[in-house]
């Protein structure tokens, strides 16, 4: 099964690291965070990754020539401006009629990817989304039992369940994208979420995305006292 890791962002947020290099090149314990979402990945035997490039994409071009490993990487162009609904849409060709995963290249959890993928299975529809539990300064989620209800895009009031990425995808949800102006987290899921095609994955254990400095540094802090990241399930 392919995983899309879409890695083309501008990063601004933590611009003291992406000024050069793109916010998923920036490492944790000497690796960068893309690398350890592969790995997190590889662990689970989905070695398949897609990489929608964009924004010093020829950093992590670089990055990957200089590595030798199992991993089966295709790292390809989507456009500096693309939005992350777009960069999805353009690697549809490549996914073809399969299901596929899907992750941001700025989040980092201890999820049961084998746990996520049943529950996928179970529920038989599009999109599965896993939902976590952070500060409420993310895409707020809403549900019903397992059924998402509502999916806003970085709610600043909203507290519980929030956008955490490592989705489930089928292949017609790509119908759902309309080009490389569409965000990810508006139009595609919210017609999702309309038609009962998008169900959350409760993940309650360790997740942390990487926004700012003050993230990267807590993140480095969490992995060097155990040399990996927490195990919670």
């Amino acid at each position: 099964m392919k995983v899309i890791l879409l890695a083309g962002g501008l990063g601004t947020r933590i611009s003291e690291y992406a000024n050069t290099i793109p916010k998923p090149m920036v490492q944790i314990a000497g690796k960068p965070m893309l690398w350890h979402i592969m790995n997190l990945y590889a662990q689970y035997k989905h070695n398949n990754f897609l990489v929608a490039l964009g924004y010093k994409g020829d950093e992590i071009k670089k990055y990957f020539s200089e590595q030798s490993n199992e991993w089966n990487v295709e790292l390809i162009e989507t456009g500096e401006k693309t939005m992350t609904g777009g960069r999805v849409k353009r690697l549809q060709k490549l996914i073809g009629n399969e299901t596929c995963m899907l992750t941001y290249g700025d989040g980092i959890a201890d999820i049961d990817l084998n746990a996520l993928m049943l529950f996928h299975k179970s529920h038989g529809k599009l999109v599965t989304v896993s939902a976590v539990r952070p500060p409420a300064r993310f895409g707020a989620i809403s549900l019903d039992g397992d059924r998402v209800k509502s999916f806003k895009e970085k709610s600043h009031t909203a507290e519980g369940w929030i956008n955490g990425g490592f989705f489930v995808i089928e292949p017609d949800f790509f119908n759902y994208i309309d080009g490389d102006e569409t965000f990810l987290e508006r139009e595609p899921l919210e017609k999702a979420v309309s038609k009962g095609e998008l169900f959350a994955y409760k993940h309650k254990g360790f997740w942390q995305c990487m926004d700012t400095k003050r993230d990267r540094d807590y993140l480095e802090e969490i992995y060097m006292k155990e040399k990996k990241w927490p195990k919670s399930y």
